[in-house]
């Protein structure tokens, strides 16, 4: 991923135009994804643990489910790592604004796509283009094994627009960054070294982003309050 960004950038450059990956270039397009879809096998068989031998949701699997709907919210510093990443996370605009989970429904956070039994798996639909996606999917897969060893029970899947529903997400990096820190298991999951430098650097990055006075305040409060 790191290679294809790089090339496509260079190759941009030779014809005089610009490639980014940002998660919300466009304030009036959608953003820019990287979905991840991840399942799990078995060590001495495998077999894929999400489904029974008779093709239908095993209970691995929803307790997968589970654990990513219950903390993802506090993994957003890697799914979403950048102040510009929750812009991408508005309703209607391609994008999840919550944790719901469905069959091929893509409205929701969490997309269980149409397949056999030996293919079933889970979309992670929320991390951003920007993300790290070493981290991304570390962070995924621990949400998952969280749910798994916790046995955490799922929702039950939505039918139709998910966008009904109440925005959980968080809806910008210190919202995150303080769920991340009061999400007790996920840190142990992750490490409280990695964990502590991860606060330190997005801290850094998000107070060096508050010292900036953007053009829309400029424009809609400097003579108007």
């Amino acid at each position: 991923m790191f290679l294809f960004k790089r090339t496509v950038r260079q190759a941009a450059l030779r014809h005089e135009v610009y490639a980014t990956f940002m998660a919300k270039p466009h304030q009036s397009e959608p953003g820019s994804a990287m979905h991840i879809h991840q399942s799990v096998v078995g060590r001495s068989s495998g077999q894929n643990l999400f489904s029974t031998r008779a093709g239908k949701d095993s209970k691995l699997f929803l307790y997968h489910l589970g654990g990513l709907q219950r903390y993802l919210p506090a993994a957003m510093p890697l799914l979403a790592p950048n102040v510009n990443s929750y812009r991408r996370l508005t309703p209607y605009s391609d994008a999840p604004i919550n944790v719901h989970w469905g069959h091929d429904n893509r409205t929701v956070g969490l997309r269980v796509p149409h397949s056999d039994a030996a293919n079933r798996r889970v979309e992670n639909r929320i991390a951003g283009v920007d993300a790290n996606p070493y981290l991304a999917i570390a962070a995924s897969l621990a949400c998952g094994w969280l749910g798994m060893s916790e046995r955490i029970e799922p929702n039950n899947p939505v039918e139709g627009n998910a966008y009904r529903y109440a925005f959980s997400l968080p809806r910008h990096l210190t919202d995150a960054l303080n769920r991340l820190n009061h999400a007790r298991a996920l840190k142990n999951a992750l490490g409280d070294r990695f964990i502590a430098a991860l606060n330190e650097v997005k801290t850094l990055e998000y107070d060096a982003y508050q010292r900036v006075i953007s053009s829309w305040e400029r424009e809609n409060l400097l003579l108007n309050v």
